[in-house]
């Protein structure tokens, strides 16, 4: 149920309040057609992407210090144009020289790229972008309006993956967005959590889980004994199996936070990783005010690993984010930005050891990348691969 709310969080305002009341109101019609009962995964559907209502679709800021979270891309270029060496390898070596970012966010991360290539005179022939949020792509347009005419290619905006891809996709924080099954055992007994209404208040439900997939899934991924609690996401895994059947040359790049298999299933971690991001804070009611708070849950990449192996794919690395920036020479670049007295490079040191601290993102964040073709002197998986704990 929605406990009382935490005075720690700043309270939205009365266009704010009437809003997520709009999605509330959505919310309780599907559980009410459910006859009381709403899968999770409908749920979160519906709070963050529900036509006109959900968070991701609705127009209010997400990103940056106005928003609920700060990505990699909005702390500092040099996130961008360090991953762009890794961009960079995978473009040699497919001719087409295409890229394909899904979820851009604002945009950030695609000029940071952009502006990176057209300096090293190898500008990708396309950038496409698949967003689904219409105030998002106008805000990708804007950013990526304000490029020289020299540093933009052909940029598109698609609404699905395109038929053939050769060149490298980009996902920065998409799949933690994308809504899982929640379920649990108990007494040896699975269930399938989901919301239900108590007058217009949401509290928590489970029922007896009919999937017999979901079911499979869960047992041959839940510790072996006890009572558990965790998320399964055959969403993002059949997301990542199309686009590698789509994949004909280069490769996945997926920056996310997560764990191996063995690290998101363990025994310890009994209560799953859904979260929720509201004004820069973390919280763990999933009701919070919806339509205003991301929803989240870690990535089992072992199971993205996977679903690329099933396209075809090999794992061409999987390290941490820290790893990975460091072996593509993101120290050598902050050492360009100017004197380390200075207020710019100060202020870009302070964003790289977020980006790298293993106490912040640096050891959360992993990088997977998944690819057809040769991969073998690729940077950012030269030092610290993991390939072998997925």
């Amino acid at each position: 149920m929605l406990q009382s709310i935490d005075p720690s969080l700043p309270p939205p305002d009365a266009d704010a309040r009437a809003h997520s009341a709009r999605v509330r109101d959505a919310i309780a019609i599907a559980i009410d057609e459910g006859g009381g009962f709403l899968p999770f995964d409908r749920y979160m559907q519906i709070a963050l992407y529900g036509p006109g209502l959900g968070y991701y679709v609705a127009g209010a800021r997400k990103f940056g210090a106005g928003g609920d979270f700060v990505t990699a891309p909005e702390m500092t270029a040099l996130f961008g144009t360090t991953l762009g060496v890794q961009i960079a390898a995978i473009l040699d070596a497919t001719p087409a020289r295409q890229i394909v970012e899904l979820g851009a966010g604002s945009g950030k991360l695609a000029a940071d790229l952009l502006v990176m290539l057209a300096a090293r005179g190898a500008p990708p022939a396309r950038y496409q972008i698949i967003e689904v949020s219409a105030d998002l792509r106008e805000r990708q347009r804007a950013t990526l309006g304000r490029l020289a005419a020299s540093e933009l290619p052909q940029v598109k905006w698609l609404s699905e993956i395109p038929a053939t891809i050769a060149g490298a996709v980009v996902m920065n924080e998409v799949l933690d967005a994308i809504p899982p099954h929640v379920i649990a055992r108990r007494a040896g007994a699975w269930f399938e959590r989901g919301v239900t209404r108590r007058g217009d208040q949401f509290e928590w439900a489970e029922r007896p889980l009919q999937d017999s997939r979901l079911m499979r899934l869960a047992a041959a991924r839940f510790p072996a004994e006890g009572d558990y609690l965790s998320e399964i996401n055959p969403a993002a895994e059949a997301l990542v199996e199309l686009i590698g059947r789509r994949l004909a040359a280069g490769a996945m790049l997926i920056i996310d936070y997560g764990f191996p298999r063995a690290e998101y299933y363990h025994h310890e971690r009994s209560a799953g990783t859904l979260i929720g991001h509201y004004r820069h804070r973390v919280h763990t009611d999933p009701f919070l005010w919806p339509g205003l708070s991301d929803l989240t849950t870690h990535v089992d990449f072992t199971a993205i690993a996977e679903a690329g192996e099933r396209a075809g794919l090999s794992v061409a690395g999987f390290t941490s984010q820290a790893s990975f920036l460091l072996s593509c020479g993101v120290l050598e670049r902050l050492r360009e930005v100017g004197p380390t007295e200075s207020l710019g490079y100060l202020r870009e040191a302070s964003a790289v050891q977020r980006l790298t601290s293993p106490a912040e993102m640096g050891e959360s964040f992993k990088v997977l990348a998944l690819a057809r073709g040769d991969h073998s002197a690729w940077p950012g998986f030269a030092f610290g691969d993991r390939s072998h704990r997925l």
